[in-house]
């Protein structure tokens, strides 16, 4: 672990839960940053914009700019405009990313004109109402691409585990015979952009999540070192059956500076 430059950071769940820092983060973010690493918040949040988690976090005392995050909507506007340029995309997501979607052309779902090319689908939220999910199961019978900014299952709140826009992405693909391309975590492309931000390899990056899938096992695949918290999500039983075993099992985030160090067990 002495070889790491670079340090890649969920948010949710591994900071702070339902934005409240979690205890010890604030100092270990702040250790990490002095002992000279590069660091990147990288979130599937797709509530929020960068700038609005960037105020958040700082309130919070998290010394962090806009620039330190990575988010899956920002994402995607990049992997819209190399793979489907001035596609009509109509967007099922809870919360405003507009900001963050930066020369992505999305409709407004009352839209009759256009079919759109792309059902682009985020976080959820009461938005992912039956009358949304079916005009979104139309549109892909019709022919529209699926691209989801990541598949959660669930993520942790102050009052417990809330479900997410995977379970409903499970259920579109299944109904309308289709495959979502990802692009946040986990996929590939979402980590390689990380490390070009950083310009580090993976062979010197660390990723810490509390998603055994989505954060750690996806980003060693990516050969980045994982390192798993027992915080936010994490669930025993998750990482029991997962299908693959971290590089790392830490308590907390607050763990994380020791472990750079060479000083923490697994």
């Amino acid at each position: 672990m002495t070889s790491v430059r670079a340090v890649l950071i969920d948010i949710d769940g591994v900071l702070t839960v339902s934005w409240r820092p979690l205890p010890g983060a604030v100092e270990a973010l702040r250790k990490i940053r002095e002992a000279g690493l590069g660091v990147l918040l990288v979130t599937n949040t797709t509530s929020r914009t960068r700038a609005s988690i960037a105020r958040t976090l700082a309130d919070a005392g998290f010394a962090v700019s806009a620039g330190d995050i990575l988010t899956a909507p920002a994402a995607t506007a990049a992997y819209l405009a190399e793979h489907f340029p001035g596609a009509r995309c109509t967007l099922l997501n809870s919360g405003d990313i507009a900001e963050d979607l930066d020369g992505v052309t999305v409709v407004d779902p009352a839209d009759t004109g256009a079919a759109p090319d792309v059902v682009l689908v985020g976080g959820a939220g009461p938005e992912f109402s039956y009358e949304a999910l079916d005009r979104a199961f139309g549109h892909l019978r019709r022919g529209a691409r699926l691209v989801a900014m990541q598949r959660n299952l669930y993520w942790r709140t102050a009052e417990g585990l809330r479900l997410d826009a995977g379970a409903f992405l499970a259920g579109l693909e299944r109904a309308a015979r289709v495959e979502a391309e990802i692009t946040g975590k986990p996929a590939g492309a979402f980590f390689a952009s990380a490390l070009t931000r950083l310009g580090a390899g993976a062979d010197e990056a660390v990723m810490v999540g509390d998603d055994v899938e989505s954060d750690v096992l996806a980003a060693q695949r990516a050969g980045i070192t994982g390192v798993l918290v027992r915080t936010g999500k994490f669930q025993p039983e998750a990482l029991r059956a997962a299908d693959g075993t971290p590089d790392h099992v830490i308590d907390s985030f607050a763990d994380l500076p020791a472990l750079l160090r060479g000083s923490a067990q697994q």
